[in-house]
């Protein structure tokens, strides 16, 4: 997970960035995930409900949240439970009112809620300060990605007609937690690219010969996240399928060869498309090239044709070509490390269109 020296230097770099001289309160769960380690897994019956972090001029942060969450593992100096139902007697007024308190001592006042005078400034100064991962950060999504890599391997190995969707879905989840050796979120798509369909949580619907089953999901850790995508063609590939594997992983190539610091989104969205162009076949890549990847998916930079965004170390980023028809659609996705001189591939799973069936 992240660290607390991890945590300490990005809290001290925003208050750098700000320049502001009184206590800065926080509440959103991304912020809260990125400063203190703050998170409460979407396992937890408690998970709907938050905390609050009032981040000092120093870099110091004071946690305050509801005692029946685990406010423990948070990477802060001071933590505070503060109670509203102890099970023993009634609770104490609505929930949400639970740190009214808290807010009349600093002022009355989220600074990251949108309703607040500087909510954009300090949403702009984090998003920013997002984009160069730390190197917790960076192991924690490594984490996730080798969980993820686990569960492509499986699909490999399993899929097959007349399997469902949903059976996709589950021994995919299995295999990821057999990795981790604990639950852990796993969503994104898990469908037979059919008609329009071309993404999307797994249905009752099963595999035919032909289908070209799109895997595109991620495994998320501490709200950090992976992104790695592979498309299984259930039963021998057509000529028709393999020409259209072979353009994609070109195209794959030709962005990697030009991801590094100073590079536009647009460029990489035009490389991209150009590599399908050769191929006589852009009029079906129809979708963006990429985005960057963090703690949410997706998060900038955006890889489309009027990004003007610029791509800078420390970002994390994917490439994923894909190519959809009418009757079929594919695509495959692996993720980056934007270093120095140029970029690190992270992600490692095998990019084939053969699976058991």
């Amino acid at each position: 997970m992240l660290t607390s020296e991890g945590c300490r230097r990005r809290r001290e770099r925003l208050v750098e960035r700000l320049g502001w001289k009184t206590p800065l309160v926080l509440a959103d769960p991304l912020h809260l995930r990125y400063l203190a380690n703050f998170h409460v897994p979407a396992i937890n019956q408690h998970a709907d409900f938050g905390a609050m972090l009032v981040l000092f001029p120093n870099g110091d942060g004071h946690l305050y949240y509801d005692s029946r969450l685990d406010g423990i593992n948070a990477h802060v100096e001071q933590r505070t439970a503060l109670i509203w139902y102890d099970g023993q007697s009634p609770g104490r007024g609505p929930r949400r009112l639970l740190f009214t308190p808290i807010l009349q001592q600093y002022g009355g006042r989220v600074h990251d809620a949108i309703t607040d005078p500087q909510a954009h400034e300090v949403h702009e100064a984090l998003s920013q300060l997002r984009r160069c991962k730390d190197p917790d950060e960076l192991e924690l999504i490594s984490r996730c990605i080798r969980a993820t890599e686990a569960g492509h391997t499986w699909a490999r190995q399993h899929v097959q007609k007349g399997m469902s969707e949903l059976e996709v879905y589950s021994g995919v989840a299995h295999a990821v937690y057999q990795f981790l050796g604990h639950w852990a979120v796993v969503y994104g798509d898990f469908v037979a690219a059919r008609g329009k369909k071309r993404g999307g949580p797994p249905g009752d619907y099963r595999l035919q010969p032909g289908d070209t089953f799109i895997l595109d999901y991620s495994v998320v850790l501490g709200g950090y996240r992976s992104d790695c995508t592979n498309t299984l063609c259930v039963g021998p590939a057509s000529p028709r399928q393999q020409a259209f594997f072979n353009a994609c992983l070109e195209a794959l190539h030709s962005g990697e060869n030009i991801l590094r610091p100073g590079v536009t989104g647009q460029q990489v969205y035009h490389t991209v498309r150009d590599a399908f162009r050769r191929h006589g076949l852009d009029q079906f890549f129809t979708t963006h090239a990429g985005h960057g990847l963090g703690l949410m998916h997706p998060e900038p930079p955006f890889f489309v044709p009027d990004s003007t965004e610029v791509l800078q170390p420390g970002d994390i980023v994917t490439l994923e070509p894909g190519l959809y028809t009418d009757d079929m659609g594919m695509r495959f996705e692996h993720i980056y490390h934007i270093t120095e001189n140029g970029c690190q591939r992270l992600s490692e799973h095998l990019l084939s269109l053969a699976c058991n069936g």
